[in-house]
């Protein structure tokens, strides 16, 4: 997205219950949004944004509280670019716990691979551990709307992964293949 416009929804809520608040939050960090400061978050201007923090401003009124919804441009390149870095800047930092997380599953398949746990069930696990990993960069990157500099990073560290895993694969499938083949009986031929 290159358009300077921007949706803001400026909002205060009752402080009680507290849980409310934080679902809001959640929601609203969920979304994809940055926080200008207490109240206020901005969105890139589309359709489906202003749908969305219309629903919120309906959630926030039922909670009691007041919300509006503006749309706003940048009084400048400047300033559009410090709202650029900010939208970046929060991206990275999901990117980077991304990251983190991948560091994990390759320590596990390097634990499960040095161990020889080459079960298929240890395969499943690992297998269920990527596919979050997968989800969770497609979300990272659907709310990525002006290219985070980790994001190459990220999908090239999912590449590994996956590698990764294709590796362990096949050495529970060797390994699964060895044992049976150790156990066959041989058959017996009839003269």
């Amino acid at each position: 997205m290159v358009d300077g416009s921007w949706l803001l929804l400026t909002y205060k809520v009752p402080s009680d219950p507290a849980t409310k608040r934080v679902a809001l939050w959640r929601k609203i960090k969920g979304m994809g949004a940055i926080y200008v400061q207490n109240g206020v978050c901005m969105l890139p201007k589309t359709d489906e944004h202003l749908r969305r923090f219309k629903m919120l401003e309906n959630d926030i009124v039922e909670m009691g509280g007041e919300a509006v919804i503006l749309e706003t441009a940048a009084a400048g390149p400047g300033q559009q670019e410090k709202v650029i870095v900010r939208f970046k800047a929060d991206r990275d930092e999901h990117y980077q716990e991304f990251l983190e997380r991948c560091g994990d599953f390759e320590k596990e398949i390097a634990k499960e691979t040095a161990a020889g746990k080459f079960s298929y069930a240890e395969l499943e696990e690992n297998d269920a551990d990527l596919k979050k990993l997968q989800d969770w960069l497609e979300k990272i990157a659907k709310f990525d709307f002006y290219g985070a500099p980790l994001a190459a990073e990220a999908q090239e560290r999912l590449k590994a992964c996956e590698t990764l895993l294709d590796t362990f694969a096949k050495q529970v499938f060797e390994a699964h293949e060895e044992t049976r083949n150790r156990t066959a009986k041989p058959t017996e031929t009839k003269n």
